[in-house]
């Protein structure tokens, strides 16, 4: 299977494309009608940030009480239960004269539902797929999220000045219930991948398998080399508004583009044997054109940069390569949910600490030094990454 036109025919992976791609469409336009409704409540460039970033934060907690579920719980229902669950949540942050406090509430609920989400969506997509075809696969499912997000902030922004914040989050609301129906009806029942132990409730296996996971060195860093310099990078796409209020979409927009032309690119034309070289040359080209920044260069630069600098995110699919290959399939879909929940927190934190230097210094200042760091902990992973191992290091399904 080395074709998209392959992939598109496999049983169920369309409808399980569709399913992420409304999902990601529901949450980037809502993200841009909340961030644009507490901001114009509050007037708090703070509050409008933690808007869109602050559901990342519950990750933390569902990775260590809830990611069990992703193996434990059939993946057609979980699919429809999170995305009927987003709907209801989106259209409630919708209704007039709802407390911020009550707001953040909500994104705390829906960011602790979608910790698992990730999990139980690439985990279907390991059992639809071969595990030749994985890669492809992600590379398709991340193309739809460059494409999701470039025409979602076009159209979330035009939809908030033609219907208002609120009523883009209905429209949000429906694109969720939308990706509850497909998946609904596109994806066929199947068993949980694990039963777990019925002895346990679900934080206790979640942590019991986290710490089987963790565990293995080879594993501990191919997480870190997927988290850590993925959350730095995303701090420099946070600040800026801050460095280019006037041209912050266009950067957005072309960061977008270049992770999908990355993920095109490593995804469909690489082979599989140069994949595995490609790791660490990636991860700096990640960081590396955001020193630029430094010199507070012309537009045009900068959005070279920026989309050179993107094409780097493309290293994720070859480090998940890495990483269904040491994870036993019972657990599949917890170890891809602890990568998921891992990299969404790592990147509320990146956006954090960027932010807290734009405060402080300057938005270009902080590019700089975020991309600096992103450079000094790729080259740090490196000689962990190069450790192959043979399988599974440690049996998830045993004591450790």
């Amino acid at each position: 299977m080395r074709t998209y036109r392959h992939l598109f025919r496999a049983p169920e992976f369309t409808p399980l494309f569709t399913a992420v791609s409304l999902f990601v469409a529901a949450s980037t336009v809502s993200g841009i009608a909340l961030a644009s409704l507490v901001y114009s409540a509050t007037r708090s460039p703070l509050l409008s940030a933690l808007s869109m970033f602050g559901g990342s934060f519950a990750q933390v907690v569902g990775a260590v009480a809830l990611l069990s579920a992703a193996d434990r719980l059939p993946p057609r229902a979980a699919m429809t239960g999170l995305a009927l669950t987003a709907g209801a949540g989106t259209a409630v942050l919708a209704v007039p004269e709802l407390p911020i406090q009550g707001t953040f509430v909500i994104l705390f609920g829906l960011g602790l539902a979608g910790s698992v989400g990730g999990g139980v969506r690439y985990g279907l997509l390991a059992e639809i797929l071969p595990k030749e075809a994985y890669v492809l696969g992600r590379s398709a499912l991340n193309m739809s999220v460059g494409i999701m997000q470039i025409a979602g902030f076009a159209v979330g922004g035009a939809l908030v000045t033609a219907l208002s914040p609120r009523g883009t989050l209905l429209v949000a609301a429906a694109l969720d219930l939308l990706g509850a129906l497909v998946a609904l009806i596109g994806l066929r029942t199947r068993a949980a991948r694990s039963a777990g132990n019925p002895g346990r409730g679900p934080v206790r296996e979640t942590w019991r398998v986290n710490t089987v996971l963790w565990s293995s060195a080879p594993r501990r860093y191919v997480y870190l080399a997927l988290w850590v310099p993925n959350g730095l990078i995303v701090g420099c796409e946070a600040v800026f508004v801050p460095y280019s209020p006037r041209h912050a979409g266009l950067l957005l927009a072309v960061a977008a583009f270049g992770m999908l032309a990355g993920d095109v690119t490593v995804g469909r034309i690489v082979p599989p044997g140069w994949r595995a070289r490609l790791a660490t040359p990636l991860r700096l080209l990640l960081a590396a054109p955001y020193l630029v920044f430094a010199l507070r260069p012309a537009l045009w630069v900068a959005v070279a940069a920026v989309v050179l600098a993107s094409v780097g995110y493309s290293a994720s699919l070859v480090l998940m390569e890495r990483l269904v290959e040491l994870v036993p399939d019972d657990v599949q879909g917890q170890a891809l949910g602890l990568h998921t929940a891992g990299m969404l927190t790592l990147q509320g934190v990146g956006a954090a600490l960027a932010g807290a230097l734009a405060q402080h210094t300057s938005a270009a200042t902080a590019m700089t030094v975020m991309a600096l760091a992103s450079v000094v902990v790729s080259l740090a992973l490196t000689p962990g990454l190069r450790v192959r191992g043979a399988g599974p290091v440690t049996p998830v399904g045993t004591a450790p």
